[in-house]
């Protein structure tokens, strides 16, 4: 969790107790233990009126699935790519996009041009 090893733990520890002192470190403990159990019941929580308000379907649900660090997008492309058993019996188009003219570079260079020149000037306004 948080890349944090035991030697470092041990290390954090070692620093509290010369930091805080022996007779001050018995009560930050228990402040550190009491928050933990606190963050631990907010998400049991969280998680039991999650439950309540979808019902039976929470169960059915592939959290894993749902998981951001589960989101390949090369993964995502190839199977939508190779997804071909909707599209057997019809027949293959190929269709090819028309390169833009103007590439990438021309157009934030027309539109750093865009944005030095002077607003126009309307000697009948107001």
């Amino acid at each position: 969790m948080f890349g944090l090893t035991l030697e470092k733990i041990l290390l954090i520890g070692i620093i509290a107790v010369f930091l805080l002192g022996p007779e001050r470190l018995p009560h930050y403990a228990a402040q550190l233990a009491r928050l933990v159990k606190q963050l631990r019941d907010l998400a049991n929580g969280a998680k039991d009126r999650m439950r309540d308000e979808m019902g039976p379907d929470f169960d059915d649900v592939d959290w894993k699935k749902l998981d951001p660090r589960q989101y390949d997008p090369r993964r995502i492309i190839r199977e939508a790519l190779t997804d071909e058993d909707e599209l057997k019996g019809q027949s293959a188009t190929v269709s090819r996009a028309v390169p833009n003219p103007d590439g990438a570079y021309l157009q934030r260079k027309r539109a750093k041009e865009a944005a030095t020149l002077p607003a126009p000037f309307d000697s009948e306004a107001t």
